[in-house]
This record gives structure tokens, sequence and C-alpha cells, in this order.
């Protein structure tokens, strides 16, 4: 399957004599130059940019397999320019660039940027990845959007949405432990915040994240500012007893023993891959819910139920960036194609759903003109 690549590029019209040359290159192509260089907007209407999404990424937190470089992260790019195509019907260009420092990321995707409608960014390790998604989103007027950052965050919210509908409860009625403060354990935990969950605590590898820990970068100091109102200090483990959610983006363990210690009608989400933090049939015997990461158990917490859709909305309306508001409003989107259908094993629908990218898209469209950053 990967071999030769995963892409290619196909034009779009037919090249068939003279004169359909003169007209697609020299010396007809140079009216519409000159139109675009007097009227810079026109490049929308005639040329692919503005409905083209680059996916760059430095290659150092690739799928779980960590920093191993911008060649050795193509075909993962590939792979997301693919389901661009395949779930959103957009077309992208794989970057993988050979610079890691956050300057001359920002500074390189800024000279790239007027050949695109829009920027993935992908598998950029953390705490890098918040300053570089921030520089970009202040620097450009295009959509810029993380995905291991927002996509788990949009897919996971709509989820426990659906899974604390069918035990009877809202999401302000809910305790939920995090692990991991890495890009997507950060965007979920916030995601979350803004959505109302009743309370949220995140550990990272050496405990929970609490206002009077010492040495806490700064992404870590502002989590515990806005999370752990109960106050744990300790493992993740001691934090989950009587909790009613879990959400595992760590790779790092779980026992048994925390999840039977959870409340009644408990949600565990244990996302990592391959190897969740938690068996998915260990957790069933005692949560209500389960989800995961992989594709080989209900419930798949994955990416492509988003970034497809939220793309093609922004795009569609040449919005200047992505807001809060429109994830929410894709998550919202995507629980309601699941909507009175929930059950312990059908939280999120199916990548395959056909119904999945025109609800999420038609729900970020209609944000955008509600916040006022569409431009179509």
């Amino acid at each position: 399957m990967h071999r030769g690549g995963k892409l290619e590029v196909r034009s779009t019209i037919a090249v068939r004599d003279a004169d359909d040359l003169a007209l697609a290159y020299t010396p007809g192509v140079a009216r519409v130059c000159s139109a675009i260089a007097e009227t810079p907007e026109l490049a929308n209407n005639y040329t692919w940019a503005s409905r083209v999404v680059a996916v760059v990424t430095d290659g150092t937190a690739v799928l779980g397999l960590g920093d191993i470089g911008p060649a050795a992260a193509m075909p993962v790019m590939e792979g997301k320019a693919l389901l661009f195509k395949e779930f959103g019907g957009i077309d992208s260009v794989p970057i993988c660039l050979d610079c890691t420092g956050v300057e001359e990321l920002v500074e390189t995707v800024v000279r790239l940027a007027p050949s695109f409608g829009g920027i993935n960014l992908e598998d950029i390790s953390a705490p890098r990845c918040f300053e570089v998604e921030d520089r970009l989103r202040e620097r450009l007027d295009i959509p810029v959007f993380h995905d291991d950052q927002h996509g788990t965050a949009i897919v996971a919210l709509a989820a426990l949405r659906n899974a604390a509908k069918i035990t009877g409860r809202t999401l302000g009625d809910l305790r939920a432990v995090v692990a991991g403060a890495g890009a997507s354990g950060v965007a979920v935990t916030r995601m979350l915040l803004n959505a109302g969950i009743g309370d949220i605590a995140v550990a990272d590898s050496k405990g929970m994240i609490h206002p009077r820990r010492e040495g806490l970068n700064s992404v870590k100091q502002a989590l515990a500012a806005d999370t752990n109102r109960a106050r744990f200090t300790g493992s993740t483990e001691e934090a989950l007893a009587g909790a009613d959610v879990f959400i595992g983006l760590s790779g790092s363990t779980v026992s048994e023993g925390a999840i039977r210690s959870m409340a009644p009608d408990s949600i565990v989400f244990a996302l990592s891959n391959p190897t969740p933090e938690v068996h998915p049939d260990v957790a069933r015997r005692h949560a209500r819910v389960v989800a995961t990461g992989r594709s080989d158990f209900p419930n798949q917490i994955n990416n492509v139920l988003a970034f497809p859709g939220v793309f093609r909305g922004a795009l569609d309306v040449r919005a200047t960036t992505i807001t809060e508001n429109m994830k929410v409003a894709a998550a919202d989107a995507l629980a309601a194609v699941v909507g009175d259908e929930a059950s312990e094993d059908y939280v999120v629908p199916s990548p395959f759903d056909a119904r999945v990218a025109p609800a999420v898209t038609a729900a970020v469209a209609a944000q955008a003109r509600k916040d006022g950053v569409a431009r179509a």
C-alpha cells in the first residue's frame, strides 16, 4: 500500500491541443496573474490556494513513535492528507520540516502560508506545539489547527456528552481525571472546562498537577490554576477514587483496582495507542462506558471524525481562524449524529458514517458566521 507513496497530483482541466495549453499556461495565465496582482482576493477564485490545507510536522511526536524525524514522518503525513481527501473532499499537501526550533517552525510556515487556505499542524511535541500554534494564529489570517490537540478534544467531548447522557448525568455532574499533560491532554482538559464539566484534574508523569507543585512549565501552571478544585496532590490512581471519568492520554498504565474504585456508572476513555492505559475488557468489568483510540474495540475516539469537517466548514466560509466556539459546535454536531441511538457501545459514530463530515461541516460554518470570522 505504501510503496511509491499514497498521493498524487491530478489536473482539473484537460490540455488537448495548443489552444488549451496557451490558456492553461503561457500566455493566457499572465492575464490571471495580473488580475490577482491588482486584486489579491481574486486568488480565492482563480487558484487552488484557498481550498488546500498544508499538513505540517517536524517529526518530533509521531503516532506514539516519538521523535523519528521529518523523513520518517512522511508516511503519516501522506496518510493524513489521504484522510482529508477521503473524508472531507479536501486537497492537502504533506510538508515535513527539517527544523525543530519554535522560531524556525513559525517563520517557515508563515512563508509557506500564501499557498494554502489552512494549516494543519501534526505530531509536534509538547510544550513547543502550544507556542507554535499560538504564534501562527497571531500572524496568519487562515485557520491554524493542531489536530493532536483539538481533534482529540472535539471527539472526546462528543463521546463524553453521550456517555453522560446514557448514565443519566450531564457534564456538570462529572468529576474527571486526565492522565497526560501533553498536547492532547491539555486540549481535552481545556475543552471540557469550556464545556462546563463539574471538575477535572490532570496528572503527568510526576503526579497530579496542583498550584503548590514546583517545577511546572507555563502550560502546566495555567492548568494548575484552572483545574483540580479538590486539590489532589498524589498519584492518578489516588485521584480516581470516587471519580466519574478517567481519560488516559499518557501511555502509562492504570490498575484494575483504580478503575474499580471509581464512582458507579463510571466512564473510562483509555486512549493511548497501541496499548491503552487499561485494557478495555478489564475496564468493562467496572465501568459503564469504555472508549479507546483503537479500531478493534467499540467507541473509537478517532480524530478523523473531527478534522475533515472542521476544515471543510472553515474553508467553505473562508474563516480567518478556528474559534473555541467552532470546536464546541463540531463536538455537539458529532454527538448529535449518534443522538437517541446512544448506548454503552455507541457514544461516537463510525468514521465511515456518511453523516459525520456534512454535520460537522455545517455546524462549523454556521458558528464561524456567528463568531464573525467568516469571509464568505
